[in-house]
């Protein structure tokens, strides 16, 4: 069964940062594109950075220059350093691999997905 467990979330002040960490198990993370998603309660699900095996990062507008997508191979775990947080950052945020066969994130960061995380919260406080 395919794990994708995020973890990192939390509650912070704007301005403040956090690092959202999604380790993958029973996945094959090292062939698909991966990426971040977020929702809050009565908005849309809005993709928010995809990152391709090759490094090829993909960002929203709201989030460039803030957030930074990686991936470690080694440990199956893709990460989104946030800085200078802001309220409307709030969200649940959770990782995602593309719909297969497609191995890759096709249109982006907005890109369908079949295989999610649960989830972690992001709370900030203006």
């Amino acid at each position: 069964q395919v794990q994708l467990v995020e973890s990192g979330g939390g509650s912070v002040q704007a301005g403040g940062s956090l690092k959202l960490s999604c380790e993958a198990s029973r996945y094959p993370f090292n062939t698909y594109c991966m990426g971040w998603f977020r929702q809050s309660p009565g908005q849309e699900r809005e993709g928010v950075a995809s990152i391709e095996t090759d490094g090829t990062t993909a960002y929203a507008e709201s989030v460039k220059g803030r957030f930074t997508i990686s991936r470690d191979s080694a440990k199956k775990t893709l990460y989104l350093q946030m800085n200078d947080l802001k309220p409307e950052d709030t969200a649940m945020y959770f990782c995602a691999g593309p719909v297969p066969p497609s191995t890759y994130c096709p249109g982006g960061v907005s890109f369908p997905f079949r295989d999610r995380g649960q989830g972690t919260q992001v709370t900030v406080a203006s």
